[in-house]
């Protein structure tokens, strides 16, 4: 079990420096833009299209670190007030259910992305982005979401908290 802690650790924060790099991508873009546009009279034509993929690619890579620091938002307004070993049942009720729809989340994501690739799908945009490139965050993020789950759930099977 502390091997599979372990990674899940190791890829959440992987996940969150990619994140974090996705956001001062994000803020230098826009900058270049704001600057070459006041200063310059010059756009990149592409700071509000690749600004929207750095922010989706930020956010999904993301989930599995904010997940795993307790950072999303858990409503335990009833659990506080339950014993520890139903609190723990309901984790793992909460941690299976999670996982399952994480799963399906992730297959369905999977197949628009490889959607995307076969049918050679691109942005409408000046830059023509194949589509399936701007897609890999949602699965990747999508994986480490899923598997942080996984693993909480099994610690909640076990209880090891």
């Amino acid at each position: 079990m502390n091997w599979l802690e372990a990674l899940n650790s190791k890829l959440s924060k992987g996940g969150a420096y990619i994140s974090s790099t996705l956001f001062v991508a994000l803020v230098v873009l826009v900058m270049t833009e704001i600057i070459g546009r006041s200063f310059f009279d010059y756009s990149t034509m592409l700071a509000d299209e690749y600004s929207g993929y750095f922010y989706l690619g930020a956010v999904f890579f993301g989930l599995a670190f904010t997940f795993n620091e307790g950072g999303h938002i858990r409503i335990n307004i009833v659990t506080s007030r339950l014993s520890k070993n139903k609190q723990r049942l309901i984790d793992i009720f909460a941690g299976s259910l999670a996982t399952i729809i994480l799963g399906f989340a992730l297959y369905y994501g999977f197949l628009f992305m490889a959607d995307s690739k076969d049918m050679e799908m691109l942005s409408e945009n000046v830059s023509e982005t194949p589509l399936w490139l701007t897609q890999i965050p949602i699965t990747i993020g999508m994986s480490l979401f899923l598997f942080a789950s996984f693993v909480f759930t099994l610690k909640r099977i076990f209880n090891d908290k």
